[in-house]
């Protein structure tokens, strides 16, 4: 303004120099030699934008946030407002709103660890995440059980979820059936050092060594499974868990589920809804998964499975019974034999020699005071089913 009154700078220079209109140069120019450089500040300083929210649609928005949309954060909430209730806003407006009202607090920045990302794997089913978490999912209408979930490592697309009551073989073993039966086989898993998929014993030199019931299976399937180091290694699958403990755990509150039941029938319509928002495509087109094969017996791969030997009256002791075996011309070759028992997923249990299935009767023992089960279930001191021998 200075050079141009002083005829060191043409108009149409400052124009430019400021990224204005000729015309509003002039506009300010006048402003100028009248006011000096208070006449440059902008009339609108502290006054309300023409383009603010109407204080109506504020209210009724705050009440909300107050009451049917409680603890929801800026970006779920407007995605809510704008479904649910017809009413558009930007997730930074309701931030600043709740920032106002003391609904929210800005997050305060962490001390800097680096763990640098990984390249995603280029096909869907390439490399499938596994995990669980524990959380009181539905908010004290029932008491708190795990959520099982499955995700794509390339497409950050939810394979799977399911609602247990706690992690276990048998949990795992069951969603990893399901799982088989929709899209086949992946290539590898990933999932953490639990003791579920890894052998943890301290035994010296044998530390991650051994197959777990999980492990086996997946070995028969032809699965590969991959231990991480670390949670961040495998922050996909921790960052869905944060995201479903936020979202899902509101959506069902909305709708008033109590029973793992109810939770199950309502995840199979959330991971379309979740998979809408947040998958990404796959830079390979290519699906990774492989069809099951005729020798992929699930309920003989999907189970339990123990190697036992045989004792001279040909008995074994399984899970705090013992095992008779029924023959009518008994051999001496199968005395101390090595039989495999095979417990399936609904508690049927077969005794398997040289790929036959024995046949055999329990005999129920006194449980030893307390032993431990390899799995959920009690198998032992039930009620004798019908014709086995108590």
């Amino acid at each position: 303004m200075e050079k141009t009154e002083v005829k060191r700078m043409s108009q149409r220079e400052g124009a430019s120099l400021l990224g204005i209109s000729e015309r509003h140069y002039r506009r300010l120019l006048k402003r100028y030699r009248e006011k000096g450089i208070e006449g440059l500040i902008s009339k609108k300083r502290g006054k309300p934008s023409n383009r603010r929210c109407p204080e109506k649609v504020k209210q009724k928005t705050l009440e909300l946030l107050k009451g049917k949309y409680k603890d929801f954060g800026p970006t779920f909430a407007s995605q809510k407002l704008e479904k649910e209730e017809q009413i558009k806003l930007s997730r930074e407006t309701l931030r600043l709103w709740m920032i106002e009202e003391g609904l929210w607090k800005g997050k305060k920045q962490k001390p800097i660890k680096l763990h640098q990302s990984r390249i995603r794997r280029s096909q869907e089913g390439e490399l499938i995440q596994v995990d669980g978490s524990p959380h009181d999912w539905f908010e004290g209408r029932r008491k708190p059980c795990s959520l099982l979930g499955y995700i794509d490592d390339a497409t950050s697309k939810v394979m799977h979820l399911k609602f247990v009551e706690s992690e276990t073989t048998a949990a795992y073993l069951e969603t990893m059936k399901e799982y088989l039966k929709i899209y086949g086989r992946p290539e590898s898993l990933y999932t953490d050092r639990l003791s579920v998929f890894r052998v943890n014993t301290d035994k010296e030199g044998y530390k991650g060594k051994g197959l777990t019931q999980v492990g086996r299976a997946l070995k028969e399937l032809g699965i590969e499974l991959v231990c991480a180091n670390s949670p961040q290694a495998k922050g996909r699958i921790e960052r869905l868990f944060n995201t479903l403990q936020d979202r899902l755990v509101k959506e069902m509150r909305l709708k008033k589920l109590r029973t793992l039941e109810e939770g199950n029938e309502y995840l199979k319509e959330y991971i379309k809804e979740h998979n809408a928002h947040f998958s990404v495509p796959a830079q390979n087109k290519e699906n990774k998964h492989k069809p099951l094969l005729k020798e992929h017996n699930l309920e003989e791969i999907l189970c339990y499975k123990s190697e036992r030997t045989l004792s001279k009256n040909l008995e074994v002791s399984y899970e705090g019974r013992i095992l008779q075996i029924s023959q009518e011309k008994p051999s001496r070759a199968m005395r101390r034999a090595k039989v495999t028992v095979i417990e399936t997923l609904e508690g049927e249990i077969k005794i398997e020699y040289q790929g036959k299935n024995l046949e055999y009767k329990e005999l129920y023992v006194k449980d030893s005071q307390g032993r431990v089960l390899n799995r959920k279930s009690l198998l032992g001191g039930t009620i004798p089913k019908k014709g086995m021998v108590a």
